[in-house]
């Protein structure tokens, strides 16, 4: 006894056990899968080693594709002791005795239910030994994204199978940005007629897209696709995608009669793939056989003869761990009084949990491949043919699998590698459209309904050479409206559309706000001189740019008079104070390197200082007489030399710059220098430019608003001191319009921001492309620039450069210069110094001795400076006395030696300490 009532037990290896079979018998799948699980049940019990001794004892119920059937025939099931049923091979019918089968704990394998929302969460007993059309409506989605179609029409069948079907594919499709466009359901009955379909397919026709998926089963099909041929929509420029139920026609019912056949040309199929295997071609042989080759196998009928070797293997399994095929009455049926539907002989399966956990963890090769299931209990590895209907059969022109998805190879040799799902590796094989082409449909038209597009048009009430209504009509003109005219033209089809304007006309409208209306449906279009922007593209799709732009910086300027002092302005004051204290340091620095050995450096102090400044002034000038002699002298003279030679050739340059090339003058130097300031900044209503300004870290109370160029001329002579503006920032094409009339300004800095101007349209929107591909055309044929100078041709002043910055040089310029210089004068007074120190530590011992006397510190200070001042003697080198003698021919300075008995006595006082030293 169990809590459920009465028990009946078998042994643990019966002599057979009862399985079921529910199908509808004559269809498209039963009819094969009929025969499929005859001959699978009979390979079963003729293998001794599968089941050892157990004999499946099948019995099959025609469902007749009706749900109540179907669930009358399973409830019969549970009245014989039945352990597992195969089928149903609708989804319908599977959704419904599900049901059953979760109450008496019997598995249910369906090898042709496909609905993806048959879950194991709500139907734990239903198994799914077939494909999920999940995984069919991925591969659609696929090939949808592979062609670059973006929106699609769906002709389904209105059940479970195709209702759910259709959602799945929606799913698929918007994780690729595509969409369903339009959805025609067609009753499930049989009372549907030609008529009925004519009136749906017409509304199809009116339609924008071209793509149109059928996902129904064969009857409504084969109906479709002949309407579809009477009414024109199987030629050139349709799509026509059905899913798996046309390729188990072909497979199974070929060859079809030559107007069905003709219906259907250049149409795309999905088919299950299983892979080739000796074993499957060993049972297509015997099928031959089997019907004489009046009917054919397709997949379903291969997985219905695998489901009944999955529940063979899982039985032996659940006999091998102890399993007993037992049965209880449910107490809960014998409650229910006063009928005569004998409920009570229901028995529910003990062991079905143990049965079913059997089935989910089976992994045995099968007709169909490998039979696996994963953790959503669907099978490993799905895959599907694609084949397209040409003449009087069909050819394979790839395969999609879950694993990598499109592809011109099997899938079975795709696994052994990476999973690869780029873009550039997703390959099909050339395809025969509809209408015999060889070229892809463009996969959409515009739409014959009579609708005409809504055209958002900016009403401005500044700049209208760009965009402006014709007051009192619905006329606009306008350069962005003469390119989107002549865009237009160049369209392959007629695009009927109306312009709507937007904004009062009395200032510029938000573009943003023109933009976002697209979005709501309210427009579907918008045409002006709309900036490409991020937050813009985030919500509309726009063209190619048919204009530049770019935010620049507009300030006024002032003309730099060159004046008497203009022969200061070549250099900064930092740079006129270094060059003066240079000259004074190189004049020092050569006068102690040349004091002790040159007669033209010495003399009374003041003449020596004037001989100082002399000889660093004249040295700009290389006017210089003075001779030098010592060799680090010469070295700081030439260094110096050099660097004057450049000082002369740039001042000699940018003077002549700052004499002959008229000089503009700004405070504001670009973009930077607004943000640094606290100075009110002009921008254009209705413009990004606030926005973008803000981003920037601008505060919104230095933004001041401006609606026309005669406000902009206002506030920028006025300045921040009288209510105006220091600068306005617009866009490139609006700032040239305004230069070309106001001279007084010019754009300071560069263009700080990259984009263009561009028609709007609804995201995903195949019009946007077209409408791209003719304004390339535009600009190649030179169009786009007539347009341009039609209406946007500029005035001389605006082509007048503006040289803001001044051509002053700056000391970072000359730095370099100086140092060497610099470097050059200290190391040779280093060396100097050296040579004196040495030479006075070399003096000091012999004085000593000679006054028997230490030397004080105060006598060491004054030697060192008789040192430096005293004439080094020359009678220790006749090569230096020659080299005096030299800078001494100077017929004027030997005559002034020999009458000056002054600079005599020097000479002679020199000559007499050196000859004690």
């Amino acid at each position: 006894m169990f809590p459920y009532g009465c028990s009946k037990n078998f042994s643990s290896r019966p002599a057979s056990v009862n399985i079921g079979a529910i199908f509808t018998f004559n269809s498209t799948i039963g009819r094969v899968a009929k025969i499929a699980i005859e001959e699978a049940v009979k390979d079963v019990n003729s293998n001794s080693s599968i089941l050892r001794g157990t004999k499946l004892d099948l019995t099959m119920q025609d469902s007749n594709c009706s749900g109540f059937f179907g669930m009358v025939e399973a409830l019969q099931f549970m009245e014989t002791d039945t352990i597992a049923i195969i089928g149903p091979q609708s989804s319908v019918v599977a959704h419904i005795i599900s049901h059953v089968a979760n109450e008496l704990q019997v598995p249910l394998l369906s090898f042709g239910a496909t609905d993806p929302t048959l879950s194991s969460l709500q139907f734990p007993f239903f198994v799914r030994t077939t494909q999920s059309d999940l995984y069919q409506m991925t591969a659609v989605a696929d090939m949808v994204n592979h062609y670059g179609w973006k929106e699609v029409i769906a002709i389904f069948i209105d059940d479970d199978y195709g209702r759910n079907g259709m959602l799945a594919l929606e799913d698929k499709l918007s994780e690729r940005r595509c969409k369903i466009s339009y959805k025609v359901p067609i009753s499930p009955g049989s009372g549907v007629n030609r008529g009925d379909i004519m009136d749906l397919l017409v509304n199809v026709a009116v339609m924008e897209s071209r793509i149109i998926v059928l996902h129904v089963n064969p009857d409504s099909g084969f109906l479709v696709l002949s309407v579809a041929q009477y009414l024109g929509m199987m030629g050139n420029g349709y799509v026509w995608i059905t899913t798996d139920w046309l390729s188990s026609v072909l497979d199974s019912a070929a060859p079809l009669p030559s107007e069905t056949m003709e219906s259907m040309q250049g149409v795309l199929a999905l088919r299950q793939h299983t892979p080739e295997s000796d074993r499957e071609r060993a049972f297509f042989s015997r099928w031959k056989k089997l019907t004489g080759s009046s009917l054919g196998l397709h997949s379903y009928g291969l997985y219905a003869y695998d489901s009944v070797w999955l529940v063979a293997h899982a039985l032996d399994a659940f006999f091998d761990q102890g399993g007993v095929i037992s049965f209880s009455n449910d107490s809960r049926l014998h409650s229910v009084e006063g009928s005569n539907l004998h409920l009570e002989a229901m028995s529910i399966f003990d062991d079905g949990n143990l049965l079913l956990q059997n089935i989910l963890q089976s992994n045995l090769l099968g007709l169909t491949g490998p039979i696996k299931f994963n953790s959503d209990r669907s099978l490993i590895r799905p895959a599907y043919d694609i084949i397209n209907v040409v003449g009087t059969g069909f050819r394979r022109i790839g395969y999609w699998s879950n694993y990598s998805g499109l592809s011109v190879v099997p899938p079975e040799m795709l696994y052994e590698r990476p999973p690869n799902r780029s873009s550039a590796n997703q390959q099909l094989n050339s395809v025969i459209w509809p209408g015999d082409t060889l070229t892809k449909p463009r996969g959409w038209v515009f739409p014959n309904n009579g609708k005409q597009l809504k055209i958002g048009v900016p009403n401005r009430a500044s700049y209208r050479e760009f965009v402006s209504q014709v007051p009192g009509t619905d006329v606009f003109k306008g350069f962005c409206i003469d390119v989107f005219t002549a865009a237009v033209t160049l369209l392959p089809y007629a695009v009927p559309y109306r312009f709507i304007s937007y904004g009062d006309g009395r200032k510029n409208p938000s573009y943003t706000e023109l933009v976002k209306l697209i979005t709501t449906g309210y427009f579907d279009a918008a045409v002006g001189d709309i900036t490409i922007v991020t937050n813009r593209t985030k919500i509309v799709d726009f063209t190619q740019p048919f204009a530049a732009s770019g935010l620049v910086v507009v300030a006024p300027f002032k003309k730099l008079n060159t004046g008497a002092w203009a022969f200061l302005r070549p250099f900064s004051a930092r740079m006129w104070t270094l060059i003066a204290c240079f000259f004074l340091v190189i004049g020092i620095v050569v006068w102690i390197l040349e004091h002790r050995k040159n007669d033209e450096f010495r003399g009374p102090p003041k003449r020596q200082i004037i001989t100082i400044l002399w000889f660093s002034l004249s040295t700009m000038f290389f006017a210089h007489r003075e001779n030098t002699v010592s060799t680090l002298g010469r070295v700081v003279l030439i260094i110096w030399l050099f660097v004057v030679l450049i000082i002369n050739s740039s001042y000699t340059a940018s003077l002549t710059s700052i004499l002959t090339v008229q000089q503009l003058f700004s405070p504001i130097k670009g973009i930077e220098s607004l943000k640094s300031s606290d100075e009110p900044i002009g921008y254009q209503v209705g413009s990004f430019a606030e926005h973008y300004l803000e981003e920037l870290g601008i505060s919104k109370s230095r933004l001041v608003a401006l609606g026309s160029p005669e406000e902009y001329a206002r506030a920028l002579q006025h300045g921040p001191k009288k209510g105006g503006v220091t600068a306005i920032v617009d866009e490139l094409p609006y700032i040239e319009i305004f230069l070309s009339s106001q001279c007084k300004f010019r754009v300071v800095g560069q263009e700080f921001t990259k984009s263009g101007w561009g028609f709007a349209f609804p995201r995903d929107s195949p019009l946007a492309v077209d409408m791209s591909t003719a304004i390339l055309q535009l600009s190649e044929n030179g169009d786009l620039q007539r347009i341009h100078d039609k209406w946007l041709m500029r005035s001389s002043c605006g082509l007048e450069s503006a040289e803001i910055e001044s051509d002053q040089l700056h000391l970072k310029s000359f730095w370099g210069l100086f140092l060497i210089c610099g470097v050059a004068c200290f190391s040779a007074l280093f060396i100097y110094f050296v040579q004196i120190m040495l030479r006075l530590f070399r003096t000091a011992p012999s004085e000593s001795v000679s006054d028997g006397s230490n030397v004080s510190l105060s006598g060491h200070v004054r030697r060192l400076f008789s040192l430096l001042d005293e004439k080094e003697d020359q009678s220790h080198g006749g090569s230096k006395r020659r080299k005096v003698e030299r800078s001494l021919s100077d017929n004027s300075k030997d005559s002034e030696l020999g009458t000056n008995p002054r600079r005599q006595t020097e000479f002679t006082a020199g000559s007499n300490i050196n000859s004690s030293n």
